[in-house]
């Protein structure tokens, strides 16, 4: 957009009494405060037509959405990074200097006073988000040691996690049709079939070209998505579902998680055509179809979780000795025995479990047929 453009663009504002211009886009400090000279923007007096950038509104929704301390946290630390380099674009006034060699104007002191202050401000909440990190990560450990498989939501804001979760968990969170309604992330009981269970954890709603400053912020709090078993990728169908398994899957491969085996859920069928539906079956066949409103298809989709989550496990043949019973117990909990019979030396057991646990069973595994 150049300067003629960005005129015309705001005279057109001030022809609808609009009040505020968004780029959907991130704009740089210096093609923020070019566009707020020609809104006219004054920021001492309060005056003219915002600017405001895609990361900035992101920023001000999630500000608006945060409950829990943590989530509080990551958000001011990602608008305080936001704010930083974009301070000179609060009017020349205050970064003129004073006249002489070597002297200094009010403007520069009260600029260097507030850049100090936030980052100090920053530092702070670092420290404060690294406490509280601690803690999610002892949970997630006992979590780990549990041996019992996470399945993870992720998937496009709106698209429906929160009301799988409390769908299928009868989990008190919070549903709302509006972007970003979850920030802090969820952990519940998850009864899957054939008397198997999991624990379900609801997360971050992505976004395309979601900033970088919250996914920084919100680290510690995707790793829950680093750690899971199972990713399950929920998808509004009714909603250009392309665009938002690119920008999930853009995102993932930001925080490293690209890699992590995935189901893939498309929610809302109810609103859907039997035209549409078919279309999406032939584009994604590997999906399930489901509408977590109204629980049709959920049934399915615990079979496809359990089945896939057994996939994740390795199937081998044990001879374990009967002084080793707690050993035959643990795999009866954690994993699923396929066979178990008796001989003179101990339980001889075919069982599936999961890779991070083999090692523990290496000296018990039966030899080999000649």
């Amino acid at each position: 957009m150049g300067k003629g453009k960005a005129k015309e663009t705001v005279q057109l504002a001030s022809a609808l009494d609009a009040d505020v211009l968004i780029f959907d886009d991130e704009l740089t400090p210096a093609q923020g405060r070019n566009l707020e000279d020609i809104a006219g923007v004054n920021p001492l007096a309060e005056r003219g037509l915002k600017v405001v950038d895609r990361t900035g509104l992101i920023l001000d929704i999630f500000a608006q959405h945060a409950r829990s301390a943590e989530g509080k946290l990551q958000v001011e630390l990602a608008q305080l990074n936001y704010r930083l380099p974009r301070l000179r674009g609060w009017g020349d006034v205050l970064s003129r200097l004073g006249g002489g060699i070597g002297t200094r104007g009010p403007g520069e002191t009260a600029l260097e006073s507030e850049r100090r202050a936030i980052l100090r401000r920053i530092q702070r909440v670092k420290k404060d988000l690294d406490d509280l990190q601690r803690t999610r990560r002892l949970k997630r450990d006992r979590r780990t040691k549990s041996r019992v498989p996470v399945v993870a939501l992720v998937g496009y804001t709106n698209a429906g996690k929160s009301t799988l979760l409390r769908r299928l968990t009868d989990a008190d969170v919070l549903i709302q049709d509006q972007l970003f309604s979850t920030l802090d992330p969820t952990t519940r009981r998850l009864q899957l079939p054939f008397g198997r269970d999991a624990l379900m954890t609801d997360t971050v709603g992505f976004v395309k070209k979601l900033p970088h400053q919250l996914v920084e912020a919100f680290r510690s709090t995707l790793e829950e998505v680093k750690e899971a078993t199972l990713l399950l990728h929920v998808v509004d169908a009714g909603r250009d579902p392309e665009r938002q398994i690119g920008a999930v899957n853009a995102v993932l491969r930001d925080i490293g998680a690209a890699a992590a085996p995935s189901l893939l859920m498309m929610n809302k069928v109810d609103l859907l055509s039997e035209v549409e539906l078919d279309k999406l079956r032939g584009r994604w066949p590997e999906a399930v179809f489901c509408s977590a409103g109204t629980g049709a298809g959920l049934d399915d989709l615990l079979i496809r979780i359990s089945e896939e989550l057994s996939r994740l496990k390795v199937e081998v043949e044990l001879d374990i000795p009967f002084e080793r019973g707690e050993l035959v117990a643990r795999i009866h909990d954690e994993g699923e025995v396929l066979s178990e019979s008796y001989t003179e030396k101990g339980t001889h057991l075919v069982a599936r479990i999961a890779h991070e646990s083999l090692s523990d069973f290496n000296s018990y595994l039966a030899p080999a047929p000649a």
